[in-house]
Protein backbone atom coordinates (compact mmCIF):
# COMPACT_ATOMS: atom_id res chain seq x y z
CA UNK A 1 0.00 0.00 0.00
CA UNK A 2 1.36 3.69 -0.68
CA UNK A 3 0.22 6.68 0.57
CA UNK A 4 0.93 10.28 0.43
CA UNK A 5 2.67 11.82 3.32
CA UNK A 6 0.19 13.93 5.88
CA UNK A 7 2.94 16.74 6.32
CA UNK A 8 5.10 17.92 3.29
CA UNK A 9 8.62 15.93 3.02
CA UNK A 10 11.29 15.37 1.18
CA UNK A 11 14.26 12.31 0.61
CA UNK A 12 17.11 13.74 -0.20
CA UNK A 13 19.90 11.61 -1.63
CA UNK A 14 23.60 12.02 -0.96
CA UNK A 15 26.54 11.70 -3.32
CA UNK A 16 30.22 10.69 -3.77
CA UNK A 17 32.56 11.48 -0.20
CA UNK A 18 29.58 10.18 2.22
CA UNK A 19 31.11 5.99 1.82
CA UNK A 20 32.52 4.80 4.33
CA UNK A 21 33.31 0.23 4.53
CA UNK A 22 30.14 -1.12 6.58
CA UNK A 23 27.66 1.12 5.30
CA UNK A 24 24.79 -0.94 4.55
CA UNK A 25 26.09 -4.05 6.55
CA UNK A 26 23.27 -4.21 9.04
CA UNK A 27 20.84 -3.48 6.70
CA UNK A 28 21.76 -6.08 4.23
CA UNK A 29 21.87 -8.24 7.69
CA UNK A 30 17.82 -6.99 9.19
CA UNK A 31 16.25 -6.21 5.98
CA UNK A 32 15.23 -8.84 3.21
CA UNK A 33 14.02 -5.95 1.28
CA UNK A 34 17.47 -4.26 1.64
CA UNK A 35 18.69 -7.43 0.82
CA UNK A 36 17.41 -8.20 -2.56
CA UNK A 37 18.62 -4.84 -3.13
CA UNK A 38 22.14 -5.18 -2.56
CA UNK A 39 21.80 -8.93 -4.44
CA UNK A 40 20.64 -7.23 -7.29
CA UNK A 41 23.56 -4.63 -8.39
CA UNK A 42 25.48 -7.45 -6.87
CA UNK A 43 23.85 -9.50 -9.95
CA UNK A 44 23.74 -6.59 -12.74
CA UNK A 45 27.79 -6.01 -12.03
CA UNK A 46 28.92 -9.43 -12.31
CA UNK A 47 30.59 -9.08 -9.02
CA UNK A 48 30.18 -8.86 -5.15
CA UNK A 49 30.10 -5.08 -4.66
CA UNK A 50 28.57 -5.69 -1.48
CA UNK A 51 31.34 -7.90 0.10
CA UNK A 52 33.77 -4.45 -0.68
CA UNK A 53 31.21 -2.20 0.57
CA UNK A 54 30.95 -4.33 4.18
CA UNK A 55 34.42 -5.37 4.80
CA UNK A 56 36.47 -3.22 2.68
CA UNK A 57 39.35 -2.84 1.79
CA UNK A 58 38.75 1.25 2.20
CA UNK A 59 40.90 1.93 -0.69
CA UNK A 60 39.08 0.01 -3.48
CA UNK A 61 36.04 1.38 -1.87
CA UNK A 62 37.14 4.53 -2.51
CA UNK A 63 37.80 4.10 -6.42
CA UNK A 64 35.29 6.01 -8.61
CA UNK A 65 33.39 2.89 -10.32
CA UNK A 66 32.88 1.23 -6.84
CA UNK A 67 32.38 4.31 -4.95
CA UNK A 68 29.22 5.44 -7.22
CA UNK A 69 27.02 2.35 -7.51
CA UNK A 70 27.90 1.96 -3.45
CA UNK A 71 26.60 5.08 -2.77
CA UNK A 72 23.65 4.37 -4.56
CA UNK A 73 23.05 0.73 -3.46
CA UNK A 74 22.98 1.62 0.13
CA UNK A 75 20.22 4.40 -0.58
CA UNK A 76 17.66 2.25 -2.24
CA UNK A 77 18.19 -0.38 -0.10
CA UNK A 78 17.41 2.03 2.86
CA UNK A 79 14.35 3.22 1.07
CA UNK A 80 13.16 0.00 0.56
CA UNK A 81 14.06 -1.10 4.48
CA UNK A 82 11.78 1.54 5.11
CA UNK A 83 9.13 0.25 2.95
CA UNK A 84 9.38 -3.24 4.37
CA UNK A 85 9.67 -1.37 8.07
CA UNK A 86 6.20 0.35 7.44
CA UNK A 87 4.07 -1.67 5.16
CA UNK A 88 2.74 1.70 3.94
CA UNK A 89 5.87 3.80 2.38
CA UNK A 90 5.12 7.43 2.30
CA UNK A 91 5.22 9.23 -1.21
CA UNK A 92 7.48 12.40 -0.29
CA UNK A 93 6.67 15.34 -1.57
CA UNK A 94 10.04 15.75 -3.55
CA UNK A 95 12.89 14.06 -4.08
CA UNK A 96 16.31 15.31 -4.90
CA UNK A 97 19.57 13.92 -4.80
CA UNK A 98 23.67 16.03 -4.61
CA UNK A 99 25.43 14.89 -8.14
CA UNK A 100 25.77 11.15 -8.26
CA UNK A 101 22.61 11.42 -5.57
CA UNK A 102 20.47 11.97 -8.52
CA UNK A 103 20.59 8.87 -9.68
CA UNK A 104 19.59 7.33 -6.52
CA UNK A 105 16.49 9.51 -6.59
CA UNK A 106 15.45 8.04 -10.08
CA UNK A 107 15.13 4.66 -8.95
CA UNK A 108 13.37 5.58 -6.05
CA UNK A 109 11.04 7.88 -8.24
CA UNK A 110 10.46 4.72 -10.90
CA UNK A 111 12.18 7.38 -13.43
CA UNK A 112 14.54 3.95 -14.06
CA UNK A 113 14.58 0.75 -12.85
CA UNK A 114 16.85 0.02 -9.90
CA UNK A 115 19.23 -2.39 -13.17
CA UNK A 116 18.89 0.50 -15.41
CA UNK A 117 20.06 3.30 -13.19
CA UNK A 118 22.80 1.02 -11.58
CA UNK A 119 23.36 0.10 -15.46
CA UNK A 120 23.87 4.71 -16.06
CA UNK A 121 25.65 5.24 -13.08
CA UNK A 122 28.69 2.73 -14.06
CA UNK A 123 28.87 4.22 -17.72
CA UNK A 124 28.96 7.91 -16.27
CA UNK A 125 31.81 6.65 -14.22
CA UNK A 126 33.60 5.08 -17.20
CA UNK A 127 33.05 8.14 -19.23
CA UNK A 128 33.63 10.99 -16.49
CA UNK A 129 37.03 8.66 -15.70
CA UNK A 130 37.74 9.15 -19.11
CA UNK A 131 37.27 12.83 -19.01
CA UNK A 132 39.37 13.38 -16.05
CA UNK A 133 42.79 11.83 -18.09
CA UNK A 134 41.76 13.77 -21.42
CA UNK A 135 41.28 16.87 -19.44
CA UNK A 136 42.96 16.80 -16.17
CA UNK A 137 41.77 19.27 -13.44
CA UNK A 138 40.73 19.46 -9.99
CA UNK A 139 38.21 21.20 -7.72
CA UNK A 140 38.74 23.25 -4.65
CA UNK A 141 35.95 24.40 -1.69
CA UNK A 142 35.35 27.79 -0.89
CA UNK A 143 34.30 29.03 2.21
CA UNK A 144 33.10 32.14 3.32
CA UNK A 145 32.34 33.73 0.23
CA UNK A 146 29.28 34.44 -1.71
CA UNK A 147 28.05 33.34 -5.14
CA UNK A 148 28.98 36.83 -6.92
CA UNK A 149 32.79 36.65 -5.52
CA UNK A 150 33.09 33.49 -6.97
CA UNK A 151 31.76 34.41 -9.83
CA UNK A 152 34.84 37.20 -10.01
CA UNK A 153 37.17 34.84 -9.17
CA UNK A 154 36.55 32.96 -11.70
CA UNK A 155 36.67 35.59 -14.41
CA UNK A 156 40.02 36.09 -13.61
CA UNK A 157 41.45 32.53 -12.91
CA UNK A 158 39.41 31.08 -15.31
CA UNK A 159 38.01 28.39 -12.92
CA UNK A 160 34.30 27.47 -12.59
CA UNK A 161 31.71 27.14 -10.68
CA UNK A 162 31.24 23.63 -10.00
CA UNK A 163 28.40 23.20 -7.26
CA UNK A 164 26.96 25.72 -4.93
CA UNK A 165 26.22 23.81 -1.50
CA UNK A 166 25.00 27.07 0.68
CA UNK A 167 24.83 30.48 0.42
CA UNK A 168 28.92 30.36 2.12
CA UNK A 169 30.48 26.89 0.83
CA UNK A 170 31.00 26.81 -3.06
CA UNK A 171 32.81 24.30 -4.88
CA UNK A 172 35.09 25.34 -8.07
CA UNK A 173 36.24 23.07 -11.32
CA UNK A 174 39.37 23.69 -13.15
CA UNK A 175 42.52 22.73 -14.59
CA UNK A 176 45.45 22.52 -12.42
CA UNK A 177 46.59 26.31 -12.74
CA UNK A 178 43.33 27.77 -12.79
CA UNK A 179 42.28 26.54 -9.46
CA UNK A 180 46.07 27.42 -8.21
CA UNK A 181 45.35 31.05 -9.23
CA UNK A 182 41.50 30.65 -7.63
CA UNK A 183 42.74 29.71 -4.20
CA UNK A 184 44.98 32.37 -4.45
CA UNK A 185 42.72 35.22 -5.23
CA UNK A 186 40.19 33.75 -3.09
CA UNK A 187 42.11 33.50 -0.17
CA UNK A 188 43.23 37.53 -0.73
CA UNK A 189 39.59 38.05 -0.88
CA UNK A 190 39.25 36.80 2.72
CA UNK A 191 37.92 33.37 2.24
CA UNK A 192 37.44 31.59 5.47
CA UNK A 193 39.15 28.62 3.74
CA UNK A 194 40.05 27.82 0.09
CA UNK A 195 41.59 24.33 -0.50
CA UNK A 196 42.18 21.89 -2.70
CA UNK A 197 39.96 19.00 -2.59
CA UNK A 198 41.03 14.95 -3.20
CA UNK A 199 38.91 14.25 -6.20
CA UNK A 200 40.08 12.84 -9.57
CA UNK A 201 38.90 15.26 -11.69
CA UNK A 202 36.91 18.38 -12.31
CA UNK A 203 33.65 17.31 -12.03
CA UNK A 204 30.45 19.65 -13.19
CA UNK A 205 32.47 21.76 -15.56
CA UNK A 206 33.27 21.96 -19.31
CA UNK A 207 36.12 19.61 -18.85
CA UNK A 208 33.70 16.54 -18.88
CA UNK A 209 32.28 17.87 -21.94
CA UNK A 210 34.48 14.66 -23.87
CA UNK A 211 32.16 12.36 -22.06
CA UNK A 212 28.97 14.09 -22.87
CA UNK A 213 28.36 12.50 -26.30
CA UNK A 214 28.71 8.96 -24.75
CA UNK A 215 26.33 9.58 -22.25
CA UNK A 216 23.90 11.32 -23.78
CA UNK A 217 23.86 7.47 -25.97
CA UNK A 218 23.19 5.89 -22.94
CA UNK A 219 20.64 7.74 -21.72
CA UNK A 220 18.72 7.70 -24.80
CA UNK A 221 19.51 3.97 -24.82
CA UNK A 222 17.56 3.31 -21.78
CA UNK A 223 13.74 3.66 -20.53
CA UNK A 224 12.62 6.37 -18.43
CA UNK A 225 9.26 6.56 -17.02
CA UNK A 226 7.92 9.84 -15.85
CA UNK A 227 8.32 10.05 -12.15
CA UNK A 228 6.37 9.11 -9.78
CA UNK A 229 7.58 11.17 -6.83
CA UNK A 230 8.25 15.02 -8.04
CA UNK A 231 11.76 15.61 -8.37
CA UNK A 232 14.00 18.80 -8.50
CA UNK A 233 16.59 18.60 -10.56
CA UNK A 234 20.53 19.88 -9.60
CA UNK A 235 20.60 22.20 -12.85
CA UNK A 236 17.10 23.88 -13.13
CA UNK A 237 16.33 23.48 -9.24
CA UNK A 238 13.01 23.42 -10.38
CA UNK A 239 10.40 20.16 -10.17
CA UNK A 240 10.73 17.36 -13.32
CA UNK A 241 7.57 16.46 -14.12
CA UNK A 242 8.03 14.15 -17.37
CA UNK A 243 10.65 11.75 -18.54
CA UNK A 244 12.33 14.31 -21.13
CA UNK A 245 12.94 16.65 -18.62
CA UNK A 246 14.74 14.05 -16.65
CA UNK A 247 16.72 12.97 -19.76
CA UNK A 248 17.75 16.72 -20.47
CA UNK A 249 18.63 17.11 -16.45
CA UNK A 250 20.87 14.57 -17.04
CA UNK A 251 22.42 15.25 -19.75
CA UNK A 252 23.16 19.25 -18.60
CA UNK A 253 24.47 17.93 -15.00
CA UNK A 254 27.66 16.70 -16.49
CA UNK A 255 29.01 19.39 -17.26
CA UNK A 256 26.75 22.42 -15.36
CA UNK A 257 26.71 23.92 -11.74
CA UNK A 258 25.03 21.42 -9.72
CA UNK A 259 22.65 24.04 -8.32
CA UNK A 260 22.14 22.74 -4.44
CA UNK A 261 21.43 25.87 -2.40
CA UNK A 262 18.59 27.26 -4.99
CA UNK A 263 16.93 23.13 -5.15
CA UNK A 264 16.38 23.12 -1.15
CA UNK A 265 15.46 26.82 -1.44
CA UNK A 266 12.67 25.35 -3.81
CA UNK A 267 11.81 22.82 -1.90
CA UNK A 268 11.27 25.46 1.48
CA UNK A 269 9.57 27.60 -0.85
CA UNK A 270 7.27 24.88 -2.06
CA UNK A 271 6.31 24.06 1.68
CA UNK A 272 8.17 21.35 2.54
CA UNK A 273 9.09 21.57 6.47
CA UNK A 274 10.84 17.65 7.10
CA UNK A 275 14.19 16.46 5.27
CA UNK A 276 14.98 12.82 5.28
CA UNK A 277 18.77 11.98 4.39
CA UNK A 278 18.24 8.65 2.38
CA UNK A 279 21.80 6.83 2.84
CA UNK A 280 24.83 7.01 4.65
CA UNK A 281 26.52 10.23 6.12
CA UNK A 282 24.92 13.23 7.13
CA UNK A 283 26.84 15.72 4.83
CA UNK A 284 23.16 16.74 3.14
CA UNK A 285 21.96 17.34 6.60
CA UNK A 286 24.28 19.46 7.38
CA UNK A 287 24.08 21.89 4.60
CA UNK A 288 20.71 22.01 4.65
CA UNK A 289 20.69 23.30 8.01
CA UNK A 290 22.94 26.09 6.95
CA UNK A 291 20.68 26.92 4.91
CA UNK A 292 17.28 27.00 7.04
CA UNK A 293 18.45 26.25 10.36
CA UNK A 294 14.24 25.67 11.49
CA UNK A 295 13.77 23.04 8.84
CA UNK A 296 13.34 19.55 10.25
CA UNK A 297 16.24 16.79 9.62
CA UNK A 298 16.78 13.41 10.13
CA UNK A 299 19.50 10.70 8.65
CA UNK A 300 17.79 7.23 7.66
CA UNK A 301 20.69 5.00 6.63
CA UNK A 302 21.14 2.20 9.01
CA UNK A 303 18.51 -0.04 10.42
CA UNK A 304 17.65 1.56 13.89
CA UNK A 305 17.04 4.59 11.89
CA UNK A 306 14.51 2.53 9.73
CA UNK A 307 12.96 1.44 12.49
CA UNK A 308 12.49 4.71 14.15
CA UNK A 309 11.23 6.39 10.59
CA UNK A 310 8.67 3.65 11.06
CA UNK A 311 7.55 4.02 14.28
CA UNK A 312 7.52 7.43 13.78
CA UNK A 313 4.95 7.06 10.46
CA UNK A 314 2.65 4.85 12.76
CA UNK A 315 1.97 7.04 15.27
Amino acid sequence: MITQAASKIAFLFPGQGSQAVGMGKDLYLNSVAAREVFDEIDDTLGRKLSTMMFEGPDEELRQTENTQPAIMATSIATWRAMEEATGVLQIPNAAAGHSLGEYSALAVSGVLSVTDAVKLVLERGRLMQGACEERPGGMAALIGLDEVTAEEICRESGAQISTINTEQQIILAGDHRSLAMAIDIASARGAKKAIPLQVGGAFHSGLMSPAQSGLNDMIDSLTFHDPLVPLVGNVTAKSLGTAEEVREELRLQLTSCVQWNNTVKFMLNDGITSFYEIGHGRILSGMVKKIDRSASIANIGDFASVLKYATASAS
